[in-house]
């Protein structure tokens, strides 16, 4: 069986697109995952708490 460089180069681009598609919407999934909501708004207020004030 031979397999033609055109199959190969769209079966590539497409297995590519579902893949990254599917990467994106695990990753929205986690960051909206309620369980996670403390952690991260834990981090976002992390830069505040070793502030002591502005550099001089």
């Amino acid at each position: 069986m031979i397999v033609e460089h055109a199959f190969l180069v769209g079966f590539s681009k497409s297995f590519g697109l579902f893949y990254l598609i599917a990467l994106s919407i695990a990753v929205v999934i986690y960051a909206m995952w309620p369980s996670n909501k403390k952690r991260f708004d834990d981090a976002a207020q992390s830069i505040f708490h070793d502030e002591g004030g502005p550099c001089r």
